[in-house]
């Protein structure tokens, strides 16, 4: 196994989950979850650590990742995967559906960058990596509420690459079209889309952007885009 460390936050399914069997193959891994079965399952599949973490509570952020860069070291890199889905009319939306959903895609998200940019910055060098959507960039009706808080993320992290000055600290953003994972079925939505991408698919373009080097090409701030399942 090499020497790096990566963290992989909402690690135990769809997308996050194959970015950290990918890199729990070469590197040192630590799989981020908010449901402790889910995450000791994981960690005990692909033979990686895994730290029980709600990104909604940002002293739980700031202990685990602090633990694990006490333990590591350094922390190579980060990917963002966690998210919770919000499908329909505004209207359909519970005021629960709609706590839920900003708290962890808005402030989860925030509160995770918070501490990700600091412990970067202190050790002056790692990559960052913020699963968006394609939604952003193309407007999906049925989805204003996901689309409205995933926005969020995306303008956050262009604004967090553009402020750090320095290819050392790389900031970055994939944005996937349709991907069936666990992320509609948790909260009981259909998966509609006739056409769209796998996990697997997609999770070989994160690692790649995760495990770039200090001296690789200045990719901060730039997108990635998989659009309706294709590039």
């Amino acid at each position: 196994m090499g020497g790096r460390t990566f963290v992989v936050d909402g690690g135990t399914s769809g997308l996050g989950l194959e970015v950290a069997r990918l890199l729990a193959r070469e590197y040192r891994t630590v799989v981020l979850g908010d449901v402790p079965e889910e995450v000791a399952l994981t960690a005990d599949a692909l033979d990686c650590e895994g730290q029980v973490c709600d990104v909604s509570q940002p002293d739980q952020i700031a202990r685990v990742l602090g633990g694990v860069r006490a333990r590591y070291g350094v922390i190579d890199g980060l990917a963002h995967c966690a998210g919770v889905w919000a499908g329909g009319a505004l209207q359909d939306n519970s005021p629960e559906t709609i706590q839920r959903t900003v708290t962890v895609n808005v402030l989860g998200t925030a509160y995770f960058l918070h501490e990700a940019i600091a412990l970067l910055r202190d050790q002056g060098r790692g990559n960052l990596v913020y699963i968006g959507a394609i939604a952003t960039e193309i407007p999906r009706p049925g989805i204003p509420l996901y689309r409205a808080t995933k926005s969020f993320g995306s303008s956050l992290v262009e604004s967090l690459a553009e402020a750090q000055g320095s290819n050392s600290i790389k900031v970055m953003e994939i944005h996937p079209g349709p991907m069936h994972t666990r992320l509609q079925e948790r909260v009981g939505a259909e998966f509609l889309d006739q056409v769209y991408a796998l996990p697997e698919q997609v999770a070989p373009e994160v690692v790649r952007l995760l495990t770039l080097q200090p001296e690789d090409l200045y990719v901060s701030g730039q997108k990635v885009l998989r659009a309706d399942g294709r590039w």
